[in-house]
């Protein structure tokens, strides 16, 4: 008779005693601690569970991501994990609210017993910025030092692994190339997007010289920003262009991963675009989220210790203000609005390429 099998308990399952028993505050040294301390432990440990959360679920898109083929119902999978991260991101951004309870006194009551403590020292979130594509060499550098120097053993040799490992933003790439709606049978993408845009700028500036209402030097201004507008296009129409623009640094999406999102956004209500762009939109979310959480956390820096050296030897909020935007990692993908045109504008689908973007795509429609 086999051994029955004990009862889940909810104390047991979630292993509260060891979760509720993490807590030391420091800073008593044989008398009360400060009160606020226990506040930033649990605060920060909440932070790091969320974080291990996230890194769960982009770790299963890029699985997903990793497979040969890819279905229209992992696309459904994937969204609906990206949208889950972007929720968390979301309360991480509103926690700083609560951290924010915390006053510039309350903080220092404590804060000399944390040094060389520091969030920058966080394995979790330098993992999720790894996984997600933030590599050493686009990194704002800490006082020159690799921030990998902030770990030891398995860390640093995990995080040094995942420097030389397939981002979720090379794998997007990869999917995004493989997106076989370019050049469809009787249909050329590109080349239907040049003609059209073109036509459009034409009329534009067709329009601005034959206005009564604009002075000489207005109309002069306006044509000279059409003009601008033609220059960035231009690297949409010529793949050389756009190859030199990435070894410049200018752009890092591939010229045929950039033209695949582009037709996914303009075509997104056929309905097996409909997720494609979905998925991209949400990933410009998250990275409009963790930037989100980046600004907060600099403004509730500056307010709490103004220009005071972070605990772990940074320039504080100096420090942070430059990962901003320099950490952004889908901006390309954001950028595709840029390239957008009016549906009076869009290259009219033939009827064929509309019944083979209207459900499932087989080979057989090549």
């Amino acid at each position: 008779m086999s051994e029955k099998k004990p009862s889940v308990h909810y104390i047991n399952y979630l292993e509260l005693d060891k979760i509720l028993n993490a807590q030391h505050p420091i800073s008593g040294e044989g008398k009360e601690a400060a009160h606020d301390e226990m506040f930033f432990i649990i605060i920060h440990q909440t932070y790091e569970l969320w974080f291990k959360q996230i890194i769960h679920e982009i770790g299963s898109i890029m699985n997903l991501f990793k497979q040969e083929k890819i279905n229209e119902e992992n696309i459904g999978i994937i969204v609906s994990r990206i949208e889950r991260v972007n929720k968390i991101l979301n309360v991480l951004v509103q926690q700083i609210d609560v951290l924010e309870t915390m006053t510039s006194a309350d903080f220092l009551d404590f804060r000399h017993h944390l040094s060389p403590a520091s969030g920058f020292q966080s394995h979790q979130f330098r993992k999720l910025e790894l996984m997600l594509g933030l590599k050493i060499k686009d990194r704002h550098q800490l006082g020159g030092c690799p921030y990998h120097n902030e770990f030891e053993g398995a860390k640093k040799k995990e995080i040094l692994t995942l420097e030389d490992s397939e981002s979720l933003f090379k794998l997007v790439e990869k999917w995004l190339e493989r997106i076989p709606f370019l050049n469809m049978k009787g249909f050329d993408f590109i080349e239907k997007y040049e003609t059209v845009v073109n036509e459009m700028m034409n009329k534009e500036s067709s329009n601005i010289k034959n206005s009564p209402l604009l002075s000489d030097d207005d109309k002069a201004l306006r044509i000279r920003m059409i003009e601008e507008n033609r220059k960035y296009f231009e690297r949409v129409f010529d793949e050389n262009i756009h190859q030199k623009a990435i070894e410049n640094g200018e752009t890092s999406l591939s010229y045929k991963a950039t033209m695949s999102a582009l037709l996914i956004n303009l075509y997104r209500e056929q309905p097996i675009l409909h997720l494609p762009s979905k998925f991209l939109k949400n990933l410009v979310e998250l990275d409009h989220q963790i930037a989100s959480w980046r600004f907060r956390h600099v403004q509730m820096v500056e307010k709490t210790l103004g220009q005071k050296i972070g605990t772990g030897g940074s320039s504080g909020q100096g420090y942070l203000k430059k990962t901003v935007d320099q950490h952004k990692l889908f901006t390309d993908i954001a950028n595709i609005s840029t390239l957008m045109i009016s549906r009076s504008y869009a290259p009219e689908l033939p009827k064929n390429v509309k019944e083979q973007l209207g459900f499932n795509f087989t080979d057989k429609w090549r």
